[in-house]
């Protein structure tokens, strides 16, 4: 089901992911620094203890894509869960691009192949993809937060 096909607003959406891969982690670091407003809930699929039994897709399943449901109990995978989770954060520019037919056509190929081979790029990619991104977010959040508890918050 395409996002823009929902009748409701998909937030909060639930995102599973797999904690375990760095790249994987730092992403989602990088998202929960960002998500302010709380649209963002984050489930670590990867957890000993991980259990949901509303998801109608298995455990190696969410371990193997990157899943996420809507409010409304849609259940999205791959990149639209990137679109939404960006979208969420003030950054849907960032994945503004692969919504461009030619450009989702070749995101959704090649997603799974990057999934598949996560671990060899997190050993490879993820500090310097996610790490000073998310650094910056975290500086801001904490500012942010001095602000509002010398009652100046910008909300």
């Amino acid at each position: 089901m395409k996002t823009e096909d929902r009748n409701l607003s998909p937030y909060p959406l639930t995102i599973y992911y797999d904690e375990s891969c760095p790249l994987c982690k730092l992403e989602m670091d990088n998202l929960k620094y960002r998500n302010t407003e709380g649209l963002l809930q984050f489930i670590d699929v990867s957890a000993e203890d991980f259990c949901d039994d509303q998801m109608p897709v298995s455990k190696q399943e969410m371990m193997d894509i990157i899943h996420a449901r809507t409010v409304n109990g849609d259940i999205v995978s791959g990149v639209e869960v990137f679109q939404l989770a960006y979208g969420a954060v003030g950054l849907a520019w960032v994945t503004a691009p692969t919504k461009l037919p030619v450009i989702k056509q070749m995101c959704d190929w090649i997603y799974p192949h990057i999934a598949r081979n996560r671990y060899r790029l997190s050993n490879r990619f993820s500090g310097l993809l996610f790490k000073i991104a998310r650094d910056r977010a975290a500086a801001r959040a904490a500012k942010n937060s001095r602000k509002c508890h010398d009652q100046q918050c910008s909300r």
